[in-house]
């Protein structure tokens, strides 16, 4: 009787006032109402979980219907609206005076059918091929890349060049400049290509895919000197390991300084870094040599000195060693840490496997050739000649 009553008053004053005029909790109002509703509706029933003494989920009584569902679905996919985003078909539809559902259950209904992806046509790539190359000896394969140093305010920056053999790791040629110019990459190249004694056809240049190394003017003179060009994989950060751990090891070093007063003193410091990176660094890539014993064939004596000294050792502690196996032997041995798609014995820097690694072993054998006469590239190519 008094929710009856209340009914009546709830369109002139509302439900609060009502309740209040006739002294009843409106929370029991909404109970009782609430209850007759759900009494009345077909499609309003409480329907069990699995799990008895879990909460009951009850059925949305403003849920669009299995029919108007597959209705909703059928404009989305049809031929008209196949290739339109739901909101553009939700304003569409309304601009024509007719109303299906809201935009989001539109999105909802597709989400469900797993359509939610863009819906218009998408750009296919082929795969990218993976660079794989292989260095049997010293110039058969470079690396080069180019780093960032600080200069001596925020956001000024140096430039520094490297090229890189990824046989010996020798750093063949290095500049630093005050920009990334495609011009004075090519002309570092080609001074550094003179330098080794590069002939057609003997050499693979790898770089990542930056602006300076897919430039005109550098394929253009590498097209010219008979030099193969080899670039990353897009969006592939890793397939230039040699050059990105050669600049670790420049940027890691003490005696690195935060920044760079000048371009004159980053020229400098890395004058004085690729110096000792070349003629006194030991490698632990090539089996502790340096680059330049490697690049230039001295590293199978100095293995073999290594395997004396070792061998001395051996014969007059016998007591302390148990094998004769030494490190010195095995360290610059026919091993591989990765399988290549040749078969001979050779330093990649890219197996069979989803990034670019590199061999990480010396191979005695293959550096009995001739060496050529070591060239100061500092003398040939000053730092401070390119700016």
């Amino acid at each position: 009787m008094i929710d009856t009553a209340i009914e009546e008053m709830i369109p002139l004053i509302g439900v609060r006032a009502a309740c209040a005029a006739t002294g009843r909790a409106p929370a029991s109002y909404y109970r009782a109402h609430s209850k007759r509703l759900s009494a009345q509706s077909d499609t309003f029933t409480s329907t069990a979980v699995t799990d008895p003494s879990g909460p009951r989920e009850s059925a949305q009584p403003r849920a669009l219907s299995a029919a108007e569902r597959e209705h909703v679905l059928a404009v989305l996919n049809s031929q008209r609206f196949a290739d339109m985003a739901p909101a553009v078909v939700y304003a569409t539809l309304l601009d024509e005076g007719i109303y299906l559902c809201s935009e989001s259950t539109m999105y909802r209904l597709l989400r469900e059918r797993g359509q939610t992806g863009d819906r218009r046509r998408q750009a296919t790539h082929p795969a990218a091929v993976k660079p794989e190359l292989v260095a049997h000896q010293p110039n058969s394969v470079w690396s080069w890349d180019i780093t960032k140093l600080r200069g001596p305010a925020k956001w000024s920056y140096y430039y520094l060049y490297v090229i890189l053999d990824i046989f010996s790791r020798y750093v063949v040629g290095w500049m630093v400049a005050s920009r990334e110019s495609k011009v004075l990459a090519e002309r570092l190249i080609a001074q550094t290509l003179a330098a080794q004694h590069i002939s057609a056809d003997q050499l693979t240049l790898h770089a990542d895919r930056g602006s300076s190394m897919s430039s005109k003017p550098v394929a253009l003179l590498l097209a010219d000197l008979g030099v193969t060009k080899s670039h990353s994989r897009p969006h592939t950060s890793n397939d230039n390991p040699l050059s990105e751990a050669q600049f670790k090891t420049l940027k890691y070093r003490p005696d690195f300084p935060k920044r760079f007063e000048s371009i004159e003193a980053a020229r400098v410091h890395c004058d004085r870094f690729f110096g000792w990176y070349n003629h006194e660094h030991k490698h632990s890539g090539i089996g502790l040599h340096t680059p330049a014993d490697v690049h230039y064939g001295r590293a199978d004596q100095i293995r073999r000195h290594r395997a004396t000294v070792l061998d001395t050792a051996y014969r007059d502690h016998l007591e302390r060693i148990r094998s004769q196996t030494t490190r010195a032997t095995r360290a610059t041995g026919l091993q591989r840490d990765q399988p290549t798609t040749e078969g001979g014995p050779a330093d990649s820097i890219n197996p069979r496997k989803s990034c670019l690694r590199n061999v990480d072993r010396f191979r005695p054998g293959l550096l009995d050739l001739p060496a050529p006469a070591p060239v100061d590239l500092r003398r040939l190519l000053p730092s401070g000649q390119i700016r």
